[in-house]
């Protein structure tokens, strides 16, 4: 199939010309000052930072009191295997291994009452909706994930991306049309729709050559674009790529933010064009489409500052989804691979600099223009929540106004959650739903790219045990 029309490579770049590989080194240093300006000259009113409320210290075990018995003898059961690190390292050997002992019965009849109901919504919308009203209860909203996703090796053909999308215009449905949250959000991966090999070769033409957002969004809308670099058939699987995504945020526009995945640094740049251009047609009046910044990633904050001054440049809202990452190792044995620098920062400590400082930078953004900039503070440390917090009473952000809000994912870290949620903060969960045959890759995937947070709920673990001691003393005196 030809494409008839004009090229994406522009001779004289406009200002949405992508993409950060094509920028000057001093342009990152540069807008940060400029930020920086702005927002000593232009800020209003900003209250006198007041102590927080005491209890996010995160150290009350009543948090859990909402939760049943068997939903505290689970969560301590599921986090005692996740504590063992030849368990969760293993874990895809080991499921394997036991739907092949037990069957897929017997093996769903395993799994379904533990591992799956601590992470995941259920099956289908009635077992969803039944999560969500208790979710909506506790204060909680959803964020649901369609648990899809590829790597490089993995590519599917045409008919499962158009699957793919169905599943996802399904998920926008269900976000909108269910009582279940005020301002519903939910999960994409692009790579869902289009395939990854193809993200590959894009993020290496996008290192040569700039490709415009404003053809992006021609071709989204179906006209015959001829896409520079690309083959014919590769051209015809990125036009469809882009009339998928472009259908889906159509679906959701006014109704569901959606949360665009980041991925490997290896296809991100390509990612980032993707979610641009949607962001251009789609976030004029309001932040609907949003991007993913990873801090443990050494350009993050580049990354980050250039996307507010495209968001600027070409008038769109911006929406970010601030975390740390969940691909370290095997972004790091790649780049020994290639010969090339870790693109990851060499200690936790400098990622929580790079976290705390990109929280700063949007902080900021959002108190001079909530109408404009939105952040979700994805992530389970405690102490990010508190600064986020913290920086919130100190800039005069309302803790529900919707600018600001946090999210973790579902079964785990309920403490801080459920704490939130109680003092008047947006939280959102992570929520993704489907058969255990179906979530099983998401969840073997989820176990591996988070085994340190996994290993490392020790705290969770003491006060679920202090709730249940709680409630067995409670029980003992009424019995006595």
């Amino acid at each position: 199939m030809a494409f008839m029309g004009q090229m994406l490579h522009m001779n004289t770049p406009s200002p949405g010309t992508m993409l950060c590989s094509n920028l000057c080194p001093a342009l990152p240093r540069l807008l940060s000052r400029r930020l920086i300006g702005t927002t000593t000259s232009r800020m209003v009113a900003v209250k006198r930072p007041e102590i927080l409320s005491v209890s996010l210290a995160f150290e009350d075990p009543s948090a859990f009191r909402v939760k049943s018995l068997g939903e505290l003898l689970r969560a301590l059961g599921v986090f005692r295997m996740c504590s063992f690190p030849v368990l969760v390292n293993n874990c895809g050997k080991l499921m394997i291994a036991a739907r092949t002992i037990l069957g897929r019965r017997g093996f769903s009849l395993l799994l379904r009452p533990t591992v799956y109901a601590q992470f995941v919504a259920g099956e289908n919308e009635t077992e969803i909706s039944q999560s969500m009203r208790k979710m909506s209860l506790l204060g909680l909203r959803p964020m649901l994930a369609v648990p899809i996703e590829e790597d490089l090796g993995e590519s599917i053909g045409e008919k499962r991306y158009d699957d793919n999308m169905a599943a996802m215009l399904e998920c926008v449905r269900m976000s909108h049309s269910n009582a279940w949250s005020t301002d519903p959000m939910m999960q994409l991966k692009i790579t869902a729709l289009l395939s990854p090999e193809l993200c590959v070769k894009l993020t290496t033409l996008i290192a040569q050559q700039s490709y415009d957002l404003s053809l992006l969004v021609r071709a989204m809308d179906g006209e015959m674009i001829t896409f520079p670099g690309l083959e014919e058939k590769e051209a015809a699987h990125f036009l469809c790529g882009l009339q998928r995504l472009n259908k889906i945020a159509e679906a959701s526009v006014n109704k569901v933010r959606v949360l665009v995945d980041a991925e490997y640094t290896y296809m991100n740049p390509a990612l980032t064009l993707l979610t641009m251009a949607l962001m251009k047609k789609f976030n004029k009046d309001g932040a609907w489409i949003w991007n993913t910044y990873q801090c443990y990633l050494k350009d993050s904050r580049s990354l980050l500052l250039e996307a507010l001054h495209l968001s600027q440049a070409e008038g769109f809202c911006l929406g970010v989804k601030l975390v740390r990452g969940a691909y370290m190792d095997k972004e790091r044995k790649l780049a020994e691979k290639e010969c090339r620098v870790d693109p990851i920062h060499p200690s936790w400590e400098e990622t929580n600099k790079s976290y705390n400082s990109c929280l700063d930078v949007m902080m900021e953004a959002i108190a001079q223009k909530p109408d404009r900039y939105r952040i979700i503070v994805a992530t389970h440390n405690e102490e990010s929540v508190r600064r986020a917090a913290a920086r919130m009473e100190e800039l005069g952000i309302e803790k529900d106004g919707g600018s600001v809000c946090f999210g973790q994912l579902l079964g785990m870290c309920d403490h801080v959650s459920l704490t939130l949620a109680k003092e008047g903060y947006s939280v959102y969960k992570s929520v993704p739903y489907g058969s255990v045959e179906d979530t099983l890759p998401y969840l073997v995937r989820r176990a591996q790219e988070n085994r340190t947070v996994l290993q490392g709920i020790r705290k969770e673990r003491d006060l679920l045990r202090q709730e249940l001691r709680h409630r067995m003393r409670r029980s003992m005196r009424g019995g006595s």
